[in-house]
């Protein structure tokens, strides 16, 4: 088995990121990665009446977008595959700012509502055969108020309900997640290009998606690396 390099956390124009999704695979393309997850953000209900602005002004999606999303995903897979030989897995990050949690749902084939509990959701990704992970859940540098706190703040309760962690995100490393030993996983939260030069993951296992998944769950043979350009092979 080789050793695959990875990124799970993708922003594109989807949501708040600069990138197109077809623009975001010739980037990690170009670079040599191998498996990357583009996971735009689904906003609460609450967030979004607060903000006073309908859905199609801001930076996110809602169910009636989420169709369209997972088509254009699903081309950029193949076209992705055919172009690079590169893994496009398509998921979102289910943003919770009013009650405070951020989660990643990988491969999930149906809209989940970020409104729902935590638990809920989580179970929600386990039905559709998805990963669950726990975003950014530690203080972050270049964040300042950061809106998800929750899951750490009930990290004891929910520890192994989440198939990964995010021990790194973008420059910064969350020791208390490493500390604890959960199930881990580095990734860019990409959304722009600078942030390409971030942390992501490596794991060992075939290249097909079940097998990232499995190897995900499992971690067993994970590991980190800090990109820092040009060209991984």
């Amino acid at each position: 088995m080789q050793w695959l390099y990875c990124d799970f956390h993708i922003h594109t124009t989807w949501s708040d990121g600069e990138y197109s999704p077809g623009e975001v695979i010739s980037l990690y393309g170009e670079a040599g990665f191998d498996v990357i997850a583009i996971t735009d953000h689904v906003l609460d209900t609450e967030s979004i009446r607060r903000s006073g602005r309908p859905v199609s002004e801001l930076s996110v999606m809602d169910s009636s977008k989420f169709g369209s999303y997972q088509e254009e995903l699903w081309d950029a897979a193949r076209k992705a595959w055919e172009r690079y030989n590169m893994l496009l897995i398509p998921g979102v990050e289910l943003t919770n700012n009013t009650s405070r949690y951020h989660i990643l749902a990988l491969d999930i084939k149906e809209y989940i509502s970020p409104d729902m509990p935590v638990e809920d959701i989580i179970a929600c990704i386990r039905r559709q055969q998805g990963i669950s992970v726990a975003c950014h859940p530690y203080i972050r540098n270049h964040s300042g108020d950061d809106p998800s706190f929750y899951l750490w703040e009930n990290h004891e309760r929910l520890a192994t309900m989440f198939d990964a962690w995010e021990v790194a995100n973008r420059d910064d490393l969350f020791n208390v997640v490493g500390l604890k030993k959960f199930n881990y996983i580095g990734n860019s939260d990409f959304h722009e290009e600078r942030h390409l030069l971030s942390w992501k993951t490596l794991l060992q296992c075939e290249k097909n998606v079940e097998s990232v998944k499995a190897a995900i769950r499992k971690n067993d043979r994970v590991s980190l690396f800090l990109y820092r350009g040009g060209k991984i092979k």
